[in-house]
Parts: structure tokens; sequence; C-alpha cells
């Protein structure tokens, strides 16, 4: 997201269309709901909000199917991998074959294409979905082998106001072998349809910081030290939000509430408030939740922000704790988790699954 919009920062483009084929519909929708006042429309072709099949989700490839993918791409990548599946009806157009060997060859290189595969089965995007309130254009291969029917319709039925074209194709890449129609229905789409984005409501992650046993703490230190204990802490986890570009909403006294618009950056920089604040002989806890939260004057409010304060009450002392949400957000960043198992979140309904920083 940050690329995409450094990119129309230095273009110049206030708002635009962001069209996201395959793997690139999850990034776009998550950039229409986190920046909704700098998209213009949503197009998403041959896309999914997850790519691996799930007990609530039918529509994904089998675990040990996409492994194999994985394993015939480091094999075969840069020799037409996978054309029969994605573009059947060019699967004996040699011209073709040889013009798409050269565009994966020139992409990547096998260990990048691999590591790209195994970050990209593991994108989870369906709670994001609800939030975005940009006009959104769907378009998927009736017969796709690759990315199932299924998988667009779950889209458009979780997309408010979401449009689905169906086309007519086997091939997952329509728009490469239905160009004329794929080219047509997005101009249409675009330009039948300039609303205005409603940025009241945008998707942000949330961050809850909590100092443990800060009671005692101050019980023990007194109230001249832990005065001071409490303005170093204030002054070390303003500066580490401005790093990460985190917005901080309100001090609670013994922590802090804020938001970014990025997930990756708010897990490091709760990382980064635990070890800036060891010295001090400070230990927190932190919890985060990526949502849709609504404008009120300088601060939010929403069920994400409840999800996220629920979060934190159940993190122990130096942990960061997220959101199953937040999880499938930050694939491929580097960051790594430990299942925390089910919990019940006092006042928000079913059970989460919560995740710690490793």
């Amino acid at each position: 997201m940050d690329d995409v919009r450094a990119v129309m920062d230095a273009a110049g483009s206030r708002r635009a269309v962001l069209v996201g084929t395959s793997e690139g519909g999850p990034m776009c929708a998550l950039f229409a709901a986190t920046y909704p006042e700098r998209v213009q429309a949503l197009v998403m072709i041959g896309s999914y909000a997850r790519r691996i099949r799930c007990p609530d989700y039918p529509w994904g490839s089998a675990p040990e199917a996409y492994d194999a993918l994985v394993e015939k791409m480091e094999a075969d990548w840069g020799r037409g991998i996978d054309i029969a599946a994605r573009a059947p009806s060019l699967a004996g157009d040699p011209r073709f074959i040889k013009h798409y060997e050269r565009y994966l060859r020139m992409s990547a290189s096998p260990a990048t294409a691999v590591g790209y595969a195994r970050m990209n089965g593991q994108i989870d995007v369906r709670d994001v979905l609800p939030s975005i309130r940009v006009p959104t254009l769907i378009l998927h291969a009736m017969g796709d082998r690759v990315s199932d029917i299924g998988k667009a319709r779950y889209l458009a039925s979780h997309i408010p106001g979401a449009t689905l074209r169906e086309i007519e194709s086997g091939d997952q890449l329509c728009h490469l072998t239905h160009t004329d129609e794929v080219v047509d229905a997005i101009e249409r789409f675009t330009t039948g349809r300039r609303g205005e984005a409603h940025d009241e409501s945008v998707v942000a992650t949330i961050l809850f910081t909590d100092i443990v046993d800060s009671t005692r703490l101050a019980a023990q230190l007194g109230d001249r030290e832990w005065s001071q204990r409490l303005a170093s802490h204030l002054e070390v986890t303003r500066e580490l939000l401005e790093r990460f570009r985190g917005v901080e909403v309100k001090s609670t006294g013994d922590g802090i509430h804020a938001t970014f618009d990025g997930p990756a950056r708010a897990i490091r920089c709760a990382q980064a408030l635990h070890e800036a604040l060891a010295p001090l002989g400070i230990a927190i806890r932190a919890g985060l939740h990526t949502g849709e939260c609504v404008r009120q004057g300088d601060g939010i409010e929403g069920i994400a922000v409840h999800i996220a304060a629920r979060v934190t009450q159940a993190a122990g002392a130096g942990e960061v704790l997220v959101s199953q949400t937040v999880c499938g957000l930050v694939v491929g960043s580097g960051l790594r988790f430990e299942p925390r198992g089910e919990r019940e979140l006092r006042g928000v309904p079913g059970r989460w699954r919560l995740y710690a920083l490793e």
C-alpha cells in the first residue's frame, strides 16, 4: 500500500481507479478500505479474498494442492507453467507461450516467485471486505480453473454495493483473451459512477498499550518518581508513534490509544515500545486489531476499537497480541506469531483467534 500511495503522490494523482488481478486484488481491496478518499473505484479481476480453502471458505485451493503447485513453480518457472489452467484457450498458441515464458522470467527469479507464492497462499482479507465503501467491480471468468467463480461471488456478496460481471470464459487471464469485453466493462463502470467516497469511515489498525501492574509500581515508586516515570513513558511513546506514522488518539495515563494506516507498522511500533520502555523499568502489554472505524472529531469510534481494547486485556506482560484479522493482513512482512487459541472478548460476539508476536 505504501508503494501505491508513493507512486500516486509522485504522479500528482489525488484519486485513482485501482485494478488488481489475481493476488493483486486483496492489496487493492485493503488500500480502498484504508484510503477511500484516494480511490475513485476498485476493480478486481480473477481475484479473491483468500487463496487457501478452510471450513468456512470452500472455494479455495486445497492446502496440499497449493503446496504441489509451489513445488512445480520452483522446478518449472519460466517454462510456461500452468498455462493450460490459466489460459486454456491459448495453451496451443506458440507465440503466446513464448511471450508468457519471457514475461515470467523478466518478472522474478524462481526463488522470488516461490517466496511470493507462499506469501500469497496466506493472505486473508475477508474481514476487510464489508468496510469497502468505494464503487467496486468484480470481473471473473465463469470457468476459471485456478480461482473458482465462487471466490468472485463471495467478494460480491461481502463488499457493499459491488457489481459482479461473470465472463463466459475458461481463462483466468480473461483480460488477455477477452480484452475488449474486460476493458469495455471497466470503462463503462468507471465513467458511469463517479460518486465521492465516504471518507468518514475508514479501515485502520488500532493499538492499545497498558503498563503492567501500574498500581503496584506507582505505590512502590511514590508519587514523584511515578509521575516522572509516566512522563518519560509518554515521551518515548510519542517519539515512536511519529517514527512509525501512528496517530495518537489519546493517552490513557498508563497507556496509549493510537491508530495506524498499516498493520505491520503498528505491530513494529508496539514491539519497539516494549524494547524502549524496558530500560525505564516499565513493562507493557499491547493489543491490536484492524477494522472499520468512524471518525468523530479528533477521535474514532466503532466495534473495532472495542475489539482492540479487549485483545489488549487478554495480553500478558511484555506481550504483543493481535487478532486473526491483523495476522492475515501482514503476510510476507517477516513478522512471526504463535497461536494463543480462541478467546471470548467481553462484549464482542463470537470467539476470536488471537496470536502473539514471537
